[in-house]
């Protein structure tokens, strides 16, 4: 959770909108898609006063607000449509987990958009809400970035069911498409575990274990976003309004399903990474004791020749091979053998 919020929150009379004083911009972006199965309109908003005119229920009207960190924007359009003041403190508060709350005359679903960065292996997460009523729909997104982009497509050209369907249709589908995006993640991240998996069986390295525990916790994240998510999702499947169609339900299903899918997607990339972390801590630890080998076969072979020299370093008058003109050749030789035979024991008992 992002500790701005919760600060300056927390001094807030309960129910009271506050405003994010950080860098982003401020800037909002209204447009409106209104249809029917018959007809299609997309204009963009800049008289706040003109929302209450897409408030019928001839068509439906999807009101797509990008940016919510403007508090006044965001408290007149709470105004134009009647809105909780709870909602719209939800609104603002982008750190809020995904859930799902009925508000009699209209629902409210936020849950997160994310995005993974193959080139940095970032992930990063936007807050998308929406708001339901009989006849329009209102989505708000923190930032510009279009992830309804097919759906647009889909309503302007008419293809697909959701011309045909009302807003808990259009919902649905908004829902769903956010759900697909994760499947692209899981892929993104398949292909980096496939990447690490290669790396190590050349050269793994403690890198590969800070990079593989900083998976984890992004993994960790998802599940968790997963699971508040596929909660809200079970919210809004068993949640006595009249502004669900029960013909809809279904499509929310599989929308469900696809979370479970993803659910045990995450968990298989965690187990993974946990056996990839055990192949590194391995291999290090081999390499490792390979390295002590080596050196424990140079100690071995090198002790009695130092025994050796130690003996002959004393200083003692009397030594007779002191006086032996073949004694330092013979002393020589008898470490040579030595050193040959160890050697060639060594090799006979496989240990290099």
């Amino acid at each position: 959770m992002n500790d701005k919020h919760v600060n300056q929150s927390k001094n807030l009379t309960p129910g009271a909108t506050f405003s994010v004083s950080d860098n982003r911009s401020h800037q909002v972006q209204i447009e409106v898609i209104d249809y029917n199965s018959n007809e299609y309109k997309e204009l963009v908003i800049s008289d706040l006063g003109r929302l209450n005119s897409f408030n019928n229920d001839e068509t439906v009207s999807w009101v797509s607000i990008d940016g919510v960190h403007n508090q006044d924007i965001i408290t007149e359009i709470g105004a134009q449509f009647n809105l909780h003041s709870f909602l719209l403190e939800d609104l603002v508060n982008t750190s809020h987990r995904p859930k799902a709350e009925d508000f009699e005359d209209h629902l409210f679903f936020t849950f997160k958009s994310l995005n993974f960065d193959e080139n940095t292996l970032l992930l990063g997460s936007e807050q998308v809400s929406i708001v339901m009523s009989q006849s329009y729909v209102l989505s708000f997104q923190e930032t510009s970035r279009d992830i309804f982009d097919p759906i647009r497509t889909s309503i302007k050209s008419n293809k697909g069911a959701i011309r045909q369907g009302k807003s808990d249709f259009l919902v649905y589908a908004l829902i769903d498409s956010v759900v697909d995006s994760y499947f692209y993640i899981l892929e993104a991240y398949d292909r980096e575990l496939g990447k690490i998996e290669d790396r190590i069986q050349i050269n793994p390295s403690e890198a590969d274990v800070s990079l593989i525990q900083r998976l984890k916790k992004q993994l960790l994240y998802l599940r968790r976003t997963m699971t508040t998510l596929q909660e809200a999702i079970m919210f809004i499947q068993n949640a006595d309004s009249t502004l669900l169609d029960v013909r809809t339900n279904k499509y929310y299903r599989n929308v469900q399903d696809h979370l479970l899918h993803i659910i045990d997607a995450i968990e298989m990339n965690r187990i993974q990474l946990d056996s990839l972390i055990e192949q590194i801590m391995f291999s290090i630890s081999n390499r490792m004791n390979q390295v002590m080998k080596v050196l424990t076969i140079i100690a071995t072979i090198f002790i009695p020749l130092t025994f050796i020299t130690g003996i002959y370093g004393m200083n003692f008058v009397h030594m007779p091979e002191l006086a032996w003109k073949w004694g330092y050749p013979a002393v020589l030789g008898v470490m040579g053998l030595i050193f040959i035979g160890m050697l060639a024991y060594f090799q006979k008992r496989k240990w290099f």
